[in-house]
């Protein structure tokens, strides 16, 4: 469960600063490729449910020392100056928007129409969840891509709480092809189309594949699946939906 509600992005959307747009993309790429190539994968599984009398744990990212990319607006002054590259391997692919804080998520197929609150990485080092006691919110990981935006941007969803179905409760119902939209703070609605979607049991969640960044727009829809686990109040497996910008 996350400490506490991050700021609603519907109350306070700051617009991002054109002038460090890509930089911050050069910046967060080479971040990801230095990640994933030093170290290895430690799984955290996603939990996102609030379960019968579960209290959500966050799930597993990249930790924040390795990954996190400038805020919203910052410029390249204040980004770290060796996390910089002109490498060709760091520039967008196909189709892609400039960053912006996304709004609202729009599936048409299973009825989300959700406001997005902020996801950070907690003191144990991975992302934490949407708050439990709001079943009609999403979040998304805000130091990662905005939607739209070149990489891999998370947004995560319970699929119920510890009284009723939540947001993503009906996740399972899309399928290749499909679409859903983002409305994002600069008055763009950003469209995505479904890759695939797979259940992923927690105990072999295959991170580097989930959360590693791409030079293309895509996004990751993630949510709890599988069986209720009791005795350890939590979902055992997640089911996570690719999609990328059209």
């Amino acid at each position: 469960m996350a400490a506490g509600r991050p700021s609603s992005p519907d109350t306070d959307p700051a617009p991002p600063d054109p002038a460090g747009s890509a930089t911050s993309r050069r910046i967060r790429r080479v971040a990801m490729a230095t990640f994933w190539s030093a170290v290895a994968v430690t799984v955290l599984a996603v939990t996102l449910s609030g379960g019968e009398d579960s209290a959500s744990e966050g799930y597993g990212v990249p930790r924040a020392a390795s990954t996190e990319r400038p805020a919203l607006g910052e410029n390249e002054a204040q980004a770290p100056k060796r996390h910089r590259t002109t490498s060709p391997d760091s520039r967008p692919v196909g189709k892609h928007l400039p960053r912006a804080r996304p709004l609202r998520l729009l599936i048409p197929k299973i009825s989300v129409n959700a406001p997005f609150t902020d996801l950070a990485i907690g003191r144990a080092g991975r992302l934490e969840p949407p708050p439990a006691d709001n079943t009609n919110l999403v979040g998304w990981y805000a130091k990662g891509a905005s939607p739209g935006e070149p990489g891999t941007s998370i947004i995560a969803g319970h699929v119920d709480t510890a009284t009723s179905a939540a947001v993503f409760a009906n996740l399972s119902g899309l399928a290749k092809g499909d679409r859903f939209q983002v409305v994002r703070s600069d008055g763009r609605s950003a469209s995505f189309e479904v890759d695939s979607m797979e259940t992923f049991d927690k105990d072999t969640f295959p991170s580097s594949r989930v959360y590693a960044d791409t030079p293309r727009a895509q996004v990751r829809l993630i949510t709890c699946a599988g069986d209720y686990d009791r005795q350890v109040k939590d979902y055992t497996a997640n089911l996570v939906v690719f999609a990328h910008l059209v």
